[in-house]
């Protein structure tokens, strides 16, 4: 009994050590940036409580475009939730920008040098994940993986699934989970097919 106490602690202790950690990018500092595919991009940290006006808005944008088709006439309904969700304190986020020319001031700051102008940034895609329990084992759960129309098919999104595997591998988490709509034959090929994700022995599909 004592063996599996201290089991149940550890594992929270994990969980609580990785909500205290704002910025996860911190050790993948090969991951700020992915140029591949036409695609110039550089990734940013981010957390629920955190997030701008401007940041909240690009994110229900996105979302909707995304997500409306699927849901059909519960969109309405899960879009609430969504919203409700995003700015929690247990969010964590990973940011991905575009810029068409100049490299992003953290790139820059990174390399020694100085941002002499200013660029609008465009959300072009978003990882929301949050360090959870699913049956008594800590894990990094995705609840959402969105990226505009235009920058997929490209690489990216295997990419942004690379970025948060290591994050949960860093941090001691035991798996990476997420729920796909059966419907939503793109994302099931996605994670099935290319990635090689496995439903979960726990996954109401199987009932």
């Amino acid at each position: 009994r004592k063996e599996v106490l201290d089991l149940k602690k550890a594992r929270a202790s994990a969980i609580r050590a990785a909500l205290s950690i704002d910025d996860h990018l911190s050790d993948f500092s090969n991951f700020r940036c992915y140029r591949r595919n036409g695609l110039h991009m550089y990734l940013k940290s981010g957390t629920g409580a955190k997030l701008t006006s401007r940041t909240k808005a690009s994110i229900k944008s996105l979302l909707k475009r995304n997500m409306e088709g699927p849901y059909g006439s519960e969109w309405p309904y899960e879009e609430r939730i969504k919203h409700r969700e995003m700015v929690s304190v247990e969010a964590r986020y990973i940011f991905v920008y575009e810029f068409s020319e100049e490299k992003p001031k953290e790139v820059l700051e990174s390399e020694g040098l100085k941002k002499t102008s200013t660029r609008d940034e465009t959300i072009a895609a978003f990882v929301h994940y949050r360090f959870v329990f699913e049956e008594e084992v800590p894990v990094v759960y995705v609840y959402e993986l969105q990226l505009e129309q235009r920058v997929q098919g490209k690489g990216l999104g295997q990419f942004l699934m690379q970025l948060i595997e290591l994050i949960a591998q860093k941090n001691g988490m035991g798996a990476v989970m997420l729920t796909v709509q059966r419907t939503n034959l793109l994302a099931m090929r996605f994670y099935i097919d290319k990635l090689q994700y496995q439903v979960s022995s726990i996954s109401p599909s199987r009932f």
